[in-house]
């Protein structure tokens, strides 16, 4: 499903060019829940980023399903964001104005779902991450982190996404709440048959997944 060969990405920081992923390959098979560990500025956040498209690599291939998305063109790129990927972040990123089920709903708006189609869904989804019907209906600010972070699992897989990318999707939760959303997660993985490739600093946590790959210093470690 994700194939990656040898990617890097450079910056320059005054006089210094900095490796912030170097020559990372890896495979991904349809439906693995996959962890990738590290310490902060190892590059996880920049690898996940170059994953998602929201970053283009300096070299490297990135294929999904065969189809090499650093050679996209932007427009081709949004589509790809939209259709392909499902992104779920450690401050959730919810619309602060809108109810839990209209979050859900807002990515397959932008997909040209049906108004009915696109409620129907969200609720499901809901369901299916255990937000109970009463607070689909309230606001973020009236639920709690576990159960936003619950609302933006939904939203994610919202457009029935090959993919979902977690960022330390745990970082600002408990740990008995953490465990759980790890466990969704999980779950979802071999229900939806979906993709799900998570970034966390917990290796108690990582071990629970499928395969794990460790970074440091921007490469791949044993």
């Amino acid at each position: 499903m994700l194939n990656v060969k040898d990617i890097k990405k450079t910056f320059r920081s005054g006089e210094l060019t900095v490796s912030a992923v170097n020559g990372v390959s890896l495979k991904v098979d349809t439906g693995q829940f996959v962890s990738v560990i590290g310490r902060s500025g190892s590059g996880k956040s920049t690898l996940l980023s170059l994953l998602g498209a929201l970053d283009k690599p300096t070299s490297g291939v990135i294929e999904v399903d065969g189809q090499d998305i650093a050679k996209m063109p932007d427009k081709a790129l949004i589509n790809y964001r939209c259709q392909t990927i499902g992104f779920v972040f450690q401050n959730y990123n919810l619309v602060p104005n809108l109810s839990a089920i209209e979050n859900v709903m807002l990515p397959m708006e932008f997909a040209k779902v049906s108004k009915t189609e696109r409620r129907n869904r969200a609720a499901s989804l809901l369901d299916e991450v255990g937000l109970i019907k009463d607070k689909q209906l309230r606001r973020p600010n009236r639920l709690s982190g576990g159960e936003q972070q619950r609302v933006a699992i939904a939203r994610a897989l919202a457009n029935k996404p090959k993919l979902i990318l977690a960022d330390e999707p745990t970082g600002n939760l408990d740990s008995q709440t953490g465990t759980m959303i790890f466990d969704l997660l999980h779950n979802l993985a071999k229900s939806q048959n979906t993709t799900i490739i998570v970034v966390t600093h917990d290796e108690v946590i990582a071990g629970k997944t499928d395969k794990t790959f460790k970074l440091a210093d921007g490469k791949l470690v044993k």
